[in-house]
This record gives C-alpha cells, sequence and structure tokens, in this order.
C-alpha cells in the first residue's frame, strides 16, 4: 500500500486548478500523469524579471519589469495592424503592442490613466521603445511577485510556459515533508537540504548555476532517485536469492552432440562464460545472470548450452525475444543445433492461433517440448509449462523487470540468464542490473570480419548509389537506413519510404522496404525476402538494428548518421560483416557537423569494441540521452545525469548494501522512511517483494 502521505502526489494532473483536459493531455505528454511527474519535470534555464528601470534608462533586448502609467489606447484602423497602448514613466514612453488583440480585455487590464506594472522583453523600434505581448501585467500591490525569477520548463507543441507553470506551482503545493531516508551523517558531510527543500529550491532557481547539476539541491534530488534504483534492485535480488533454487546439473551428453557439428569451437570467452552458467544453475541457489557481449561475440551459443543443460536435467527451458523478427531468427538458429541433439523446439509470439497454438501449449504443458522460442506471448496466463527451469532474455533492456518476474513466476525457482548485445558502460551496469551477477564476452569469434567504416557528406549521395550497384552485381546484400519513416516538417530527413522509391526506380524489384510501423507478419515477410529471397537491397528504419542476422549482407548505408546515437549506430553496424566477404558501412552526414557529431562520427571510424563506445557515448551525450529508452532502453532516470553523479551512484549502492544488511525487511523507523522513497520512485515491485512489516 502506498504511503498515506505521498496521497496527494499521486492525483491526476487534470486535477489541478485549471488544468482541464486539452493541457491536461500536453503535460502529460511532456512530463506525466500525476503530480509527482511534474515534480520531476525540472527547469532548463531562468527569466530574471528583477531588473527593473526606467524607461529611459532601459536596454533594447532585455527582459525588463517597468512600472508605467496607462496613457492611451490607439485601435488600428486595419485588422491586420497591431492594437497599441502607449504607457510612460518620468523619463519616456513607451509602447505595449498586441496583434490580434481583444480591445474589452485589453481595456479592462490596462484602463487609462492607472498605474501599472508589465514585464517582458524590450525591442527599439527608431525612436521607439516597446514591448510585444507583455508576459505579465500586473497592479503595483502586484510588483514584488512580478519583478521574481521565473523558472523555464521544456515544453511541447501547445503547451506554453505560462500553463505549465502555473501547473507545477499548483503540484508544489502539495510536496509533503516525509521523514528521512538517506544516510544523515551522508546528508550532513554534502550540506545536503531536506527532500522537499530540494525539490521546493531546484523549481525555484535564483540564478543560473542553481541549474548545474552539482549544485546542492540538484546533487541531492539525484542522490534520492539513484538510491531508490538502488535499493529496489538489492530488494530483488535478495528476493531472487531467498526464494529457493533447485539444482539443475546436466550430463553434458547434449551438449556435446551439438558442439560436435558445429563447424568451430568455442571462444575462451564462451567456454568461460558456459561454466560460470553452469555453476549457477547447479547451485540450489536461484541464477540471475546477465550475459553480456558485443554484436556477434556468440552470446546465442552460451544460451544454447545452458538450454541443453537443463533438457539434460529432465526439465524445460524457455528464450524470450523482444520482437517476432528476432524471436523467429532466434528459432531458426537454434531449431537445427536441437535437432542434431533430438530436442523438440517449440515456437510461440502473437501470430500463431487456432490449433498450431493450441498444439504448441500442449507440447509444453505435456513437457515434449524441451525448448521454446518466442516473444512475451510466451507468459500469458493459459501457457503452463510442465517443468520450467531456465528463461533466457534476449535484450533485456526492452522487457521492464516485471516481465522478467512473469516469465521466471512460470515455474518453481527459474533460473534467469539475461542476453544484451548493447554494451553499457560500467556505470549504467549498476543502474541497470545491480541485481544481477555479470559474464562478459569480450571477445569475438574466429571468422568475423573487421567492418571498413567510412564518413562520406550526403551530397555524395549519387556516387554511394552507384556503389550499392556494384555490390548487387558481386551478388552482395545492402541495408539502407533512414532514421524516420515520412516526412517530418520538423526533421528535414530523407524518408524511408522516399528512399525506397528512389531505389525501386534503379533497382526494381531487388529493393525492399521495413519500418516501425508495419504490422509483425508484414515486416517478418520483408526481413525473409531479403535473408533468403529475390530482395538485396533492404531500405529500412531501426527496427533492423538488434540481432539480425543475414551472412550476405556486406554494406551498410546509414543516412543522417550524425542524428544516431554512438550505440545504435554500432547497433547497426554489427548487422554486417557476418559471412566471408570484406564489409563496408557508409556513414552519410548533411550539413556542418556539431562537435559531438564529428567525435562520434570518427569514434566509429576508429573502433568496434563496443565496450570502448558505450564508455565514449556516455562521456559525449551524458546518460540522460543515453539512457532516454530511446537510444538503448536503459532505465530513464529524471533527475540524475550518470555523467555527473557516478560518484552519487557509487555511495547509493553502498548505502543500499549495507541499510538491508542492518534491516533486510526495512522494517526500522529508517527502513519505514526508504518504503516511502520507492513508492515515490515508483519502484513498487520491490515494495511487494519485501517481507511485509
Amino acid at each position: 500500500m502506498r504511503p498515506e502521505v505521498l496521497y496527494p502526489l499521486f492525483r491526476p494532473v487534470i486535477s489541478l486548478k485549471g488544468v482541464g483536459p486539452r493541457i491536461g493531455t500536453l503535460i502529460e505528454k511532456r512530463a506525466g500523469p500525476s503530480l509527482v511527474h511534474l515534480l520531476w519535470h525540472l527547469p532548463v534555464g531562468i527569466i530574471d524579471r528583477r531588473y527593473a528601470p526606467k524607461i529611459a534608462e532601459a536596454a533594447a533586448g532585455s527582459v525588463a519589469t517597468i512600472t508605467v502609467r496607462i496613457d492611451q489606447h490607439r485601435k488600428p484602423a486595419n485588422k491586420r495592424l497591431p492594437y497599441k497602448v502607449i504607457c510612460s514613466d518620468d523619463t519616456g514612453t513607451l509602447t505595449l503592442v498586441f496583434f490580434h488583440a481583444h480591445q474589452d480585455y485589453l481595456q479592462k487590464t490596462l484602463p487609462e490613466g492607472e498605474t501599472r506594472v508589465v514585464s517582458g522583453q524590450l525591442e527599439v523600434f527608431g525612436q521607439e521603445v516597446q514591448m510585444s505581448h507583455p508576459d505579465h501585467i500586473g497592479t503595483l500591490a502586484e510588483i514584488e511577485t512580478l519583478k521574481a525569477v521565473e523558472p523555464v520548463y521544456p515544453l511541447t507543441t501547445g503547451l506554453t510556459q505560462k500553463t505549465l507553470g502555473k501547473a507545477i506551482s499548483e503540484a508544489l503545493k502539495a510536496v509533503p515533508e516525509p521523514a528521512e531516508w538517506a544516510d544523515t551523517t551522508f546528508v550532513e558531510k554534502n550540506h545536503w537540504p531536506t527532500w522537499r527543500t530540494a525539490i521546493l529550491a531546484a523549481h525555484g532557481p535564483e540564478n543560473l548555476s542553481d541549474l548545474e547539476p552539482d549544485s546542492a539541491n540538484r546533487n541531492r534530488l539525484a542522490y534520492d532517485e539513484l538510491f531508490s534504483n538502488q535499493v529496489a534492485l538489492a530488494v530483488i535480488r535478495k528476493h531472487m536469492r531467498r526464494s529457493k533454487g533447485q539444482a539443475v546439473i546436466g550430463t553434458g551428453a547434449l551438449q556435446k552432440r551439438v558442439l560436435k557439428t558445429l563447424p568451430f569451437s568455442l571462444t575462451k570467452a564462451q567456454e568461460t562464460a558456459t561454466d560460470e552458467v553452469s555453476q549457477d544453475m547447479a547451485s540450489d541457489t536461484r541464477m540471475l545472470r546477465l550475459l553480456q557481449g558485443d554484436v556477434g561475440s556468440g552470446k546465442t551459443l552460451v544460451a544454447v548450452m545452458a538450454m541443453l543443460s537443463a533438457v539434460e536435467a529432465g526439465m524445460q527451458t524457455v528464450l524470450m525475444a523482444p520482437t517476432e523478427i528476432l524471436a523467429r531468427q532466434h528459432h531458426a538458429t537454434i531449431a537445427p543445433l536441437a535437432k542434431s541433439a533430438g530436442v523438440q523446439v517449440a515456437m510461440l509470439t502473437g501470430r500463431e492461433r487456432g490449433k498450431g497454438r493450441a498444439g504448441v501449449l500442449d507440447a509444453l504443458a505435456n513437457g515434449s517440448a524441451g525448448i521454446a522460442v518466442g516473444t512475451h506471448a510466451l507468459f500469458q496466463d493459459d501457457v503452463i509449462y510442465k517443468n520450467l527451469a531456465l528463461a533466457v532474455i534476449d535484450e533485456q533492456h526492452r522487457f521492464g523487470v516485471h516481465q522478467r518476474l512473469s516469465l521466471a513466476a512460470k515455474g518453481q525457482a527459474v533460473d534467469t540468464l539475461v542476453m544484451t548485445a548493447t554494451p553499457i558502460p560500467r556505470t549504467l551496469m549498476l543502474t541497470a542490473y545491480g541485481d544481477m551477477d555479470v559474464s562478459r564476452l569480450m571477445e569475438k569469434p574466429p571468422g568475423r570480419q573487421a567492418v571498413d567504416t567510412r564518413v562520406l557528406p550526403l551530397d555524395r549521395l549519387d556516387q554511394v548509389v552507384v556503389a550499392v550497384g556494384r555490390a548487387l552485381e558481386n551478388g552482395e546484400k545492402v541495408y539502407w537506413v533512414c532514421p524516420l519513416v515520412e516526412e517530418s516538417e520538423k526533421l528535414d530527413v530523407a524518408a524511408a519510404e522516399d528512399r525506397f522509391t528512389g531505389l525501386a526506380e534503379r533497382y526494381g524489384p531487388r529493393v525492399g522496404l521495413v519500418h516501425g510501423r508495419m504490422k509483425g507478419a508484414e515486416k517478418d515477410k520483408a526481413m525473409d525476402a531479403f535473408l533468403n529471397g529475390p530482395v538485396d537491397v533492404l531500405v529500412a528504419t531501426t527496427v533492423i538494428e538488434v540481432g539480425v542476422d543475414v551472412p550476405a549482407a556486406t554494406v551498410m548505408v546509414i543516412e543522417h548518421a550524425e542524428r544516431f546515437g554512438l550505440a545504435q549506430l554500432h547497433q547497426l553496424r554489427g548487422r554486417i560483416g557476418r559471412g566471408e566477404r570484406a564489409s563496408t558501412c557508409l556513414l552519410l552526414y548533411a550539413g556542418s557537423l556539431t562537435e559531438m557529431a564529428r567525435a562520434r562520427l570518427s569514434i566509429m571510424r576508429e573502433t568496434d569494441d563496443g565496450f570502448r563506445i558505450a564508455e565514449e557515448d556516455l562521456k559525449l551525450r551524458g546518460a540522460g540521452e543515453l539512457l532516454g529508452t530511446r537510444q538503448s532502453g536503459l532505465p530513464e532516470f529524471r533527475l540524475a545525469d550518470l555523467h555527473h553523479h557516478a560518484d552519487l551512484l557509487a555511495a547509493a549502492r553502498d548505502d543500499a548494501a549495507l541499510l538491508l544488511e542492518r534491516d533486510p525487511d526495512l522494517t526500522s523507523e529508517r527502513g519505514q522512511a526508504v518504503r516511502t522513497l520507492l513508492y515515490l520512485f515508483e519502484r513498487d515491485a520491490a515494495v511487494r517483494n519485501l517481507r511485509s512489516g
């Protein structure tokens, strides 16, 4: 149960005064659905209205708050011209300018002969000092509130600073003073305020330094967010460890059969990882291990060895992938290996229906299928396993922790092996996978080709199209990646559909298209035509970035490469260089590059080490963007910036470990306060894993 002290913060934003359904939808889109999400929506700038000169002394271009006498209203003869209000003080004249004005409203707000305070940006036209559409108009009694520093918030189309600012001010009135959850010695040492003081101060910056990530208020809030994350991960880890596991010990017989059929042997790194997984499975505590390996490092084979080990022990195992394309790819890889060992593999995605689905469900329920491969369909309510012992989850960051737990709940003390090809910097490992043991595959399997990466301006597009033709003549396949599906007015981006049309005019039916708005079956059909059929150039959005394996693909063209994150470029490049032939990746950029984009593209040229790329990405972009689920799918932090707050993360991790060692069920006075913190940051799953107390 959420603590009562937090009830007001979890009211919907639409419950705020002055927020109707339309504005509510916009606020929800930008910040989130509840008042608490408005607290996390911190200002990114300030407007300082404390400058209050006389008219004659006012600097053009500045934001000023001026006390004036209203002299005259001038209604234009032509509606297209602005409505003007002439004002003055004892040093000069100021003209207030309004376009599409409502005369009644202005005469009421600015009555002739009275004194008013106006605040806004000053402009000088010829001899005339003007202020267009003042931001604020008030009486003398209101001057003190007008001459304040105003926070500037990130907006979305249709939402104004004034509207959002008012909503946040209202939300701040609901902020309670909860009991202190942080270690008091640590708080004092850092000279930090209480959480309530910090959140109010963060929304009321007095100067630009208050917006810096290392200001006392922002440090405090970042720490609270990181601490909640670390406590939640530690609680879930403890819960997994505490719930007794079962020893799953294979005979090695099926593994040997499969290894014999392979044209190569395991790398040293694969052998080490396989041993670590086997030891975990053989122990009587539940395995929770992350298998982290760069693109093409051979993670799937390590997973197959683990799955065969479970089948050897008379148990079942599943592999869950985030998309249908990837699930089918895994099935295509695993099925022949399993067949050579005499193991039945079932396939289950949202597309299996009717008799086919019923047959798969029977095979899982009666245990005849030792291995199941699929999407999140694997843990739907009507899916029953005879004796599930191991869940392998690919690209874990596409799933939430709760999905991981749902799948693990399908059997008795299920072991979990999570795989990711997204290279994750060490700092981020703690925030995303702090509840796991980690195996890393640092070497590539023999025979993987290095990819020749080149950076070219977009105005050499014609040459690139000709080069693609040469690759096609040599029997090679080409990926052509575009950042967006259709033209956007805001981003001048070559759309996938337009590029497809252009290339199809030249190369006919050999050109295919796949993008995120296509239905699963359409995507699979397009991918299959590229893998096995007539399509040799696949124009795509980033739906192809994870896991898809087409050995004949040797060319990767990425348009507007400057718009992609490093990790994403690295993932895309990893789609080629999987066969015998040399491969080339062409990164096309438009216009003049920013410093950051230039650095990003030169790193791509220098190295194909995913872990180095991930560290550089973190340095260049900061974790806010790296973690913003768009690029890497890792947990999104609203208040912490891991590049700036790495030391706070280490402290949060240590404090979480110490706290749970002393108070495993969070029943002490501080423990109860930490439960409140977990609810505040919506880490409810962790609280449910605590023994009630």
